[in-house]
């Protein structure tokens, strides 16, 4: 197995401490505003199949997953010119541009969730593949490992990768001083920023953590946006305050938010009504049962088999052109 991937992307660093092989090309996103950012992002929209062509030419793989994005519309396009089978992964509950243009090129397209129009063989709802790392962790390890009190409620705040500015100020705001337990995975950006001001013992600040199922673990609560994060929360059955983030294309976080919140794991909470959250945290920790039933919910909604749904097909795929 190899991947593919543009040049300055997380890819070209993740995939080779992975240990795997990375072949990259130049490819954009297409600026929304007229002039030469647009002209050199559809310059390289235009040659970036040709250089997957020649990818796929010296790899010769069996079967291509694009796993959506600018990056695998044109890998999914020159698979399809050089007769080898393709898929499609969707994570969010909006069938990205890049998913869409790539749709008509590949056999089978992964959804995260039920999107509208998009039903009939090629479309199957697996949710979101999360890693095998993640699964399963221990509670009390966890909280051992971070330094969290074993015997208090722990409000857990995942900013994302590189960080949500909103929800880091507001956790900081709120609970540098006093509140429950809690740990907070800032992200990078704001990590430095934010450290001086945290001064409490059971207040656990970090930018990130190699130990994510141990995070999702220790929580009574979570306090997160709405992408990818909320199938690891559901997988491990940790009830949730979304916030989807509001300029996400086409507010697809508010549609991933939605599913969880109607699916009873979650409480949606638009950014412009942040204010409102440290009541609802201490109005959900101060009732176990209802964390019990959210819990619960979450379990219900997760799919922690979709990695192995989309690897089976894949394997099919690439059998059936042999």
């Amino acid at each position: 197995m190899t991947f593919a991937g543009s040049r300055g992307l997380v890819e070209s660093r993740l995939v080779p401490e992975a240990g795997f092989e990375l072949d990259t090309f130049d490819v954009s996103g297409f600026p929304r505003r007229l002039g030469l950012g647009l002209v050199r992002s559809v310059v390289r929209a235009i040659r970036a199949p040709f250089a997957c062509l020649r990818i796929l030419r010296r790899r010769n793989p069996d079967v291509v997953l694009g796993a959506g994005g600018y990056v695998a519309g044109p890998m999914v396009l020159a698979a399809r010119l050089r007769g080898i089978p393709a898929a499609l992964t969707e994570a969010d509950a909006h069938l990205g541009l890049a998913n869409r243009l790539g749709a008509p090129f590949a056999k089978t397209v992964f959804l995260a969730y039920d999107v509208p129009g998009r039903e009939g063989s090629k479309y199957r709802v697996v949710g979101r593949p999360i890693p095998k790392a993640h699964l399963g962790a221990s509670r009390d390890e966890g909280r051992a490992r971070f330094g969290l009190p074993g015997d208090q409620p722990v409000l857990a705040i995942f900013g994302g990768l590189a960080g949500a500015t909103a929800l880091n100020e507001l956790a900081v705001a709120t609970y540098a001083q006093q509140g429950p337990a809690v740990l907070h995975i800032a992200g990078e950006r704001d990590y430095t920023a934010l450290r001086p001001r945290v001064e409490r013992t059971d207040y656990v600040l970090l930018a990130t953590t190699d130990h994510f199922g141990e995070a999702l673990a220790v929580a009574d609560l979570a306090l997160s946006r709405a992408g990818g994060t909320v199938w690891e929360l559901a997988a491990a059955g940790t009830p949730a305050i979304l916030v989807p983030y509001p300029y996400a294309t086409s507010d697809h976080q508010a549609l991933n938010a939605r599913f969880f919140g109607e699916g009873g794991g979650a409480v949606v909470v638009r950014e412009e009504e942040l204010a409102s959250v440290p009541a609802l945290v201490d109005e959900l920790l101060a009732d176990p049962r209802r964390l019990e039933r959210m819990s619960d919910s979450m379990r219900a909604l997760a799919r922690p088999e979709a990695a192995v749904e989309i690897a089976d097909e894949l394997v099919r795929l690439a059998l059936e052109r042999k």
